[in-house]
């Protein structure tokens, strides 16, 4: 990393980042300064592009980012502090250690945005998209909020949606062929996607809704 980008790390980033070893709030919209109305989740933000345009232009909704890579988290910590975001929390690790952290149906919204495809068989596995971890989701999202979902590899797009769809807690919001082949509206698009568009191949987006009662 540049000089910046380490400084970055070691001054801003315990400013932002989420404490795990304490329970968390029974309101997560109490996280944020100054107050917010909605949190939203997004698990593995790349180089925090989407997120920070998301925070950018929802300044009343508060945003939690996880991602485990430290070049990733060293570019959103950039952003945030160009554009001096107040409504962003972070954390370096895992979504899944702070989905088990947050309590039951207080999240608003959850993007996951160009996962790890894990391609080979052998490697499925390690998707994040798993029925286990479905179930994990709807716990944390509250009743009518969305999973938002792209990816350019059919495969990955098939498979999500075919564990999405047996699921009781959500259900597929799309009624036409163009919801899932055009972003939602004020959707920031990633470098990653911008790549995959220049190489030829055509992102997937999927929007489910959970619609059981809160657990």
């Amino acid at each position: 990393m540049r000089p910046h980008q380490t400084n970055l790390i070691q001054t801003a980033l315990p400013h932002l980042a989420l404490d795990l070893r304490h329970p968390a709030p029974a309101r997560p919209t109490s996280l944020f300064e100054p107050p917010v109305t909605s949190v939203r989740l997004e698990i593995g933000f790349g180089g925090g592009e989407h997120l920070v345009a998301e925070a950018a232009a929802n300044p009343n909704s508060g945003f939690i980012g996880c991602e485990p890579f430290v070049n990733g988290m060293a570019r959103a910590l950039g952003l945030i502090a160009a554009q001096g975001l107040a409504n962003v929390r972070l954390h370096f690790g895992e979504a899944d250690e702070v989905i088990a952290w947050l309590p039951d149906a207080v999240l608003a919204r959850i993007d996951l945005l160009y996962p790890d495809p894990w391609p080979k068989r052998r490697h499925w596995k390690r998707r994040f998209i798993q029925d286990e971890r479905i179930t994990a989701l709807a716990r944390v999202l509250a009743s009518g909020g969305e999973l938002r979902f792209a990816t350019d590899w059919p495969d990955y797009a098939a498979w999500t949606l075919e564990r999405l769809m047996r699921s009781p807690h959500f259900v597929w919001t799309a009624e036409h062929a163009e919801d899932w082949r055009s972003p939602w509206p004020g959707y920031a698009r990633t470098r990653y996607e911008e790549k995959a568009i220049r190489a030829g191949r055509r992102p997937c987006y999927l929007v489910f809704r959970r619609t059981a009662p809160a657990f």
